[in-house]
């Protein structure tokens, strides 16, 4: 997939000939989000330099920009849990066959997705290794040998780490890869109610990464039977919708895995009675799906649209010396800019090189989705303003420099604001409600998020996943979310036409 031009560094003129300013972008944009999502989607995170296309297939480079996204989102969480007094730790990467198919549901789940090391130089190994496509029966060997009497719960673990789940079509930055990071939370209790407590908690720091982040409106709720993870009592998930594609996407998940991995790994402890019991856990997840989340909901046909809060940049200052101007006073200013905004902890920095235009400039920072851009000119040195363009709409303001910092802020707040509510509204615009199969139908072919009443058996989830087979991809269950519309008694399923006992979102999915 092709990226933008490759630029020059800024210091790069040679032997004392004439700089060339470089005014064409080059960075356009070939594809159009409304008209090609993939292609468009595939161009925008190479030209903004998130990531770089790797010489295996499904692995990708996290370039800065990117990973400075993730870095935001693992100090908020980081921080989070750790006053839960959960602790981080890091297991190996690497799993032997009897322990990872000691829990029959869960690798089976996996199996399709597991890569193994089946050499050690040009020598065959005695035994195959495993490479950890999610990490619970590499820890929970060690929880068993931990966990003893009730003094030693909660046991509260968190690891940062990769996993590798090698077998998929179609491959996705950020999306689908053979390769992801992530954290993964492992916790066991001395009760049930411990447990489900915890399940919420995390899955309420899920919500706030999206909807507090990334701008992004994301829906709480329960998977069914059929999509729980593998193994687990239930899954509860963060479920978010990318109105382009017409595709749910599983944001995070928080799962209870009741006593099933007890059982199996014998984690027992003996309680304050003396009595021998079987601990409850729980495990959960978010990874670096989050990005490219962002990047299909916020981005546009100029580039990246970055949510202030995730921007490794929030401000570009950009100086604009016309000929005759005062080149020196109006590059003073951007720097004074710079270090007043910085002081007051703004992530701000002065676009500086002197081989570039302006307007090549504007475009290189829109592409990279820097919320705003403010630009000083001859006009606003002699008027003590700055002009100050905001990245998700194009408004433009002359604002004092005296005023500025207070300003800022409060346009890097509206910004957060009106991207938040924006894919709210787009999203809201793709929520169907659908009381008959012919409804559903019909609002799958035309891409959207389904709310359907449901008698909520495994039978009818199959059924719907069998009739909607076809080139997109089956539809199936997102979540039964937690916030229920009123069930009407009569309500019947739009499948079975059996008693509904629950509204249902459906679609397909990434």
């Amino acid at each position: 997939m092709g990226g933008g031009e490759k630029k020059t560094n800024s210091g790069s003129s040679g032997g004392g000939k004439k700089k060339e300013v470089k005014k064409e972008t080059g960075l356009g944009l070939s594809f159009k989000k409304d008209e090609n999502f993939g292609e468009w989607y595939s161009e925008v995170v190479v030209n903004s330099e998130m990531i770089e296309y790797y010489d295996i297939s499904g692995c990708y480079i996290l370039r800065p920009w990117a990973i400075s996204i993730w870095e935001i989102i693992q100090t908020f969480f980081d921080a989070e849990i750790k006053k839960m007094e959960i602790k981080n730790c890091y297991f190996p990467l690497f799993v032997s066959p009897g322990v990872l198919q000691k829990e029959k549901d869960h690798i089976e789940g996996f199996a399709p997705e597991v890569a193994w090391v089946t050499k050690s130089g040009k020598s065959d190994l005695e035994v195959p290794i495993a490479i950890r496509p999610t990490s619970e029966t590499v820890m929970y060997p060690y929880y068993s040998k931990w966990i003893r009497g009730h003094r030693d719960l909660p046991l509260k673990l968190n690891q940062w780490c990769n996993v590798v789940r090698w077998e998929f079509s179609n491959p996705t930055p950020f999306i689908r890869s053979r390769e992801f990071l992530w954290q993964e939370g492992h916790t066991a209790f001395a009760t049930k109610e411990e447990a489900d407590t915890e399940v919420l908690q995390i899955l309420e720091l899920y919500r706030q990464i999206y909807e507090e982040f990334l701008a992004i409106p994301v829906i709480k709720g329960k998977k069914t039977e059929m999509e729980k993870f593998a193994g687990g009592l239930y899954t509860t998930s963060v479920e978010a919708f990318i109105p382009n594609s017409g595709r749910g996407i599983q944001g995070a998940t928080s799962h209870c895995l009741g006593q099933n991995f007890a059982k199996m790994f014998e984690i027992n402890f003996e309680n304050e009675k003396g009595e021998k019991s079987m601990v409850w856990q729980n495990s959960w997840a978010y990874s670096t799906r989050t990005i490219g989340v962002m990047v299909m909901v916020h981005g546009d046909d100029k580039g990246l649209v970055l949510p202030p809060k995730v921007a490794a940049l929030q401000v570009v200052v950009v100086p604009v010396p016309y000929k005759d101007a005062d080149t020196k006073g109006i590059f003073d200013a951007c720097v004074e800019t710079v270090t007043a905004l910085s002081e007051a902890g703004i992530r701000a920095k002065a676009d500086l090189r002197d081989n570039y235009s302006p307007g090549w400039k504007y475009s290189d920072w829109e592409m990279k989705g820097v919320p705003i851009r403010i630009e000083i000119g001859p006009r606003d040195l002699a008027n003590n303003q700055v002009r100050v363009v905001r990245r998700d709409n194009g408004a433009k303001s002359d604002i004092s420099r005296v005023f500025l910092v207070e300003q800022v802020k409060g346009i890097l707040d509206k910004i957060h604001e009106n991207l938040f509510e924006i894919a709210k509204q787009k999203r809201d615009a793709c929520i169907q409600v659908a009381r008959t199969w012919d409804e559903f139908v019909k609002a799958i072919g035309e891409k959207k998020m389904i709310l359907a009443p449901w008698c909520d058996e495994e039978d009818i989830e199959k059924e719907v996943k069998e009739r909607t087979k076809g080139e997109l991809g089956a539809a199936k269950s997102l979540c039964t979310p937690f916030d229920q519309p009123e069930l009407p008694e009569g309500t019947k399923c739009f499948v079975s036409g059996k008693p509904a006992k629950k509204w249902t979102y459906w679609g397909r999915s990434y």
